[in-house]
């Protein structure tokens, strides 16, 4: 559930639920968040999954919106170009943001995924994956940093590849992390999607989902 769902009834009797903390793009907010919340906190349970878990949304604006212009990481120093630094730098602060400014307490007690689709703007220049894949540890790099449950990547292989592509190397963090896979429209499309392989190496993908009126997910493990 996320930001669509406002004022909407929502399902009941769900095992467990993610719920969307922004509002379309990574420097908003869901009006419904709260609400969200604790209708997910309502879920039965009884599953290896936690029955509250989060998504955020992702971006690289490239310099533009909420860039930063100064900042030091394990990429160098950002003075505010196009630049990995930079773009790591970008995506730390968005996961300061969402973990501290959106109304999540406790955000270390939650499994925090992250959307990449191709609806909101990347950088399709050269070299653009690898900047792209910067922001994305940025992000996973501050959740970790926080005790928080995990950090998962939720996309499709086409637009992953189109985002990406071959931008992760061999010692990022976002190798090994647990995929949520779009799957289709029907319950047998997801389990179907169980067996695709993961975003990056070492994954393992441990949910899929399906929509019809809302979007349902499929345990993999």
């Amino acid at each position: 559930m996320s930001y669509p769902q406002c004022g909407k009834p929502l399902p009941t009797g769900q095992a467990f639920a993610l719920v969307g903390v922004n509002g379309g793009t990574p420097s908003t907010t869901n009006p419904c968040l709260a609400t969200q919340l604790a209708w997910a906190a309502g879920s039965t349970g009884g599953t290896v999954h936690d029955d509250v878990q989060l998504y955020v949304n992702t971006a690289n604006p490239a310099g533009g919106g909420l860039w930063p212009r100064s900042g030091s990481n394990h990429y160098g120093i950002c003075d505010g170009s196009n630049s990995r630094a930079c773009a790591y730098q970008y995506g730390w602060d968005r996961a300061y943001e969402d973990a501290t400014s959106r109304g999540i307490s406790h955000p270390e007690q939650y499994m925090w995924w992250l959307d990449v689709e191709v609806a909101n703007s990347w950088d399709y220049t050269a070299g653009g994956g690898i900047r792209n894949a910067a922001v994305l540890e940025g992000m996973t790099d501050y959740f970790t940093s926080i005790g928080s449950r995990g950090v998962g990547l939720y996309s499709t292989r086409a637009q992953w590849n189109q985002i990406i592509g071959n931008g992760v190397d061999s010692t990022s963090s976002l190798n090994g992390l647990s995929n949520w896979r779009p799957g289709g429209s029907t319950r047998g499309d997801a389990q179907a999607t169980c067996g695709v392989a993961p975003l990056t190496p070492g994954g393992v993908i441990e949910l899929t989902q399906y929509t019809t009126e809302f979007d349902y997910n499929v345990s993999c493990i």
